[in-house]
């Protein structure tokens, strides 16, 4: 028998990654809020899931680095040809190149990437990414399709198919909006 789970389920799994992925991405300019990158504080907190030492401010060089690592992730989120992608995905590698990464078997069945080399914080960007990716969940990354928002989030439909990152917010005011415009005509 096929466990039936509620939205409010599928919310509260998603992965840890995942939510850090879309606060990075959720870290730019957009709507009206600005670059949280941009002030030592915000962009500390955004960056902690990846490896930010606690009560550090991170580095020029660091966030220049993780600036073009987020427009290499939003390219790759904001994508819709395939052909697209595989180019995307080769500019994420390449800007992921200088983080070097070696296996450790703990255990029979278990490997754990340890990374060796590069910038922490951007091994911890890749690593997060990675295993989306592995998992087969990078295709649930999306940026709300309100114009006005474009926030990132993490599809926890069963279709994949959410369009909004909150129908009560973003999916109502669209339709009505667009209710509103075929019923003025």
């Amino acid at each position: 028998m096929v466990k039936t789970t509620t939205p409010a389920e599928r919310e509260a799994a998603v992965p840890a990654g995942a939510v850090a992925v879309a606060d990075l991405l959720n870290s730019r300019a957009y709507a009206d809020l600005g670059d949280k990158l941009d002030s030592p504080g915000p962009a500390a907190a955004v960056l902690r899931p990846f490896g930010q030492e606690d009560g550090a401010a991170p580095s020029a060089a660091r966030l220049d680095l993780v600036r073009a690592v987020r427009a290499d992730l939003l390219d790759l989120v904001t994508a819709a040809d395939p052909e697209d992608h595989a180019g995307k995905w080769s500019a994420l590698s390449g800007r992921a190149s200088s983080v070097t990464f070696r296996q450790e078997f703990a255990a029979p069945g278990r490997v754990r990437l340890r990374q060796v080399g590069g910038d922490l914080v951007v091994g911890g960007i890749v690593e997060a990414v990675a295993a989306l990716v592995a998992a087969g969940d990078w295709s649930r990354m999306r940026l709300c399709a309100n114009d006005e928002c474009r926030e990132a989030f993490y599809d926890t439909s069963r279709s994949r198919t959410r369009r909004w990152h909150s129908y009560e917010f973003c999916g109502n005011r669209t339709n009505v909006a667009a209710y509103r415009a075929r019923h003025q005509a």
